[in-house]
């Protein structure tokens, strides 16, 4: 048989396939190879100045300030013994503790609440067919490029207690004279006027920038059903923008819990750290007191790491809020 298949082959027969050879992968040159990682990692490397900076400026501080809370570290003699969380409790039992937590609660309230209400009313009229919509779009955002210390300066004096427009308009109808720096409540009120002045603007045009990006067929499909104006704003613009609303909901509960230049700046006079009675202290101001006054930053990153724990509480609660109010949080 040996020779059968011998002869065969001979004959010009091709012999029984045997197994196959993988093929040979072509060989990359150095610019496909290039091109290759070029694909793979210029993503990362576009976003990696923003987490270098945010190490650098954000994250650091974070964390070096909870090594120095927990140390006494005096300004002037530096880095002392450990003490644990001693600094923590001598904050909290501080008398000054409470009163500015209840403080910075009270302006967050009166300034953020009425801030975003009025943002959205203004960016709806924005979104209007309006004349020189570009010089109205630039008159909101004026207050906010104005410097937070002329701010304070200027709605200081306009809240004086014997001089200021305020009270002199007041006169004018029959009211007394308000002690806009003395008593709490009023003081509160006129430090959220200024913070609602300078930052309502700037929260509306981000909002009126959501608006636009509605789809126009929705109104006019509402128009046929019979919406007005009103439940238009109500029914498509409110429910299209959330979103946003809601990052503007988040991002007014950071800021107005770090309030610290309009208070700080509201006294006539800079030697009384939030009023005579502290009446108009915030947690900020408080930290600037254990910091710079008294020269223990042990305390002072003890009281800022006690805002970052409530800053991040409050947020995480408006945003589970906000999310089940709007109904995301039941669809889920």
């Amino acid at each position: 048989m040996t020779a059968e298949v011998n002869g065969r082959v001979g004959r010009g027969q091709q012999p029984p396939p045997g197994p196959a050879r993988p093929a040979t992968a072509p060989r990359l040159t150095l610019r496909q190879r290039l091109s290759r990682l070029d694909t793979k990692f210029s993503p990362y490397l576009y976003v990696a100045p923003f987490f270098v900076v945010f190490a650098v400026v954000g994250l650091f501080p974070l964390v070096y300030t909870a090594y120095v809370s927990v140390f006494d570290w005096s300004l002037l003699g530096g880095k002392g013994e450990f003490v644990g969380l001693d600094n923590y409790e001598q904050v909290v039992g501080s008398p000054y503790f409470g009163r500015s937590v209840v403080n910075t609660f009270s302006i967050f309230l009166l300034s953020s609440v009425p801030q975003i209400l009025l943002a959205l009313v203004i960016a709806g009229l924005l979104n209007t067919e309006l004349r020189a919509k570009t010089l109205w779009r630039m008159s909101v955002l004026l207050p906010f490029v104005v410097a937070p210390v002329a701010v304070a300066i200027i709605f200081g004096n306009l809240f004086g207690d014997k001089y200021g427009l305020v009270n002199e308009m007041l006169g004018w109808i029959g009211i007394s004279p308000v002690q806009w720096h003395v008593d709490r409540l009023a003081s509160h009120f006129a430090i959220a006027t200024m913070v609602n002045w300078r930052w309502t603007g700037y929260n509306a045009l981000i909002l009126l920038a959501a608006m636009q990006a509605v789809p126009r067929e929705l109104y006019e499909s509402a128009a046929l059903d019979g919406a007005g104006k009103v439940r238009q704003f109500v029914s498509v613009t409110i429910p299209m923008i959330r979103p946003t609303l809601i990052f503007v909901i988040v991002t007014s509960t950071i800021g107005g819990l770090q309030i610290f230049a309009e208070p700080r700046l509201f006294d006539e006079t800079l030697a009384r750290n939030g009023g005579s009675d502290r009446q108009f202290s915030t947690v900020t101001m408080l930290i600037y007191d254990f910091g710079w006054r008294l020269r223990d930053l042990g305390q002072a990153s003890a009281t800022a790491w006690l805002l970052f724990l409530i800053i991040v509480a409050v947020a995480v609660g408006n945003f589970l809020l906000t999310r089940r109010l709007s109904g995301e949080g039941g669809k889920r």
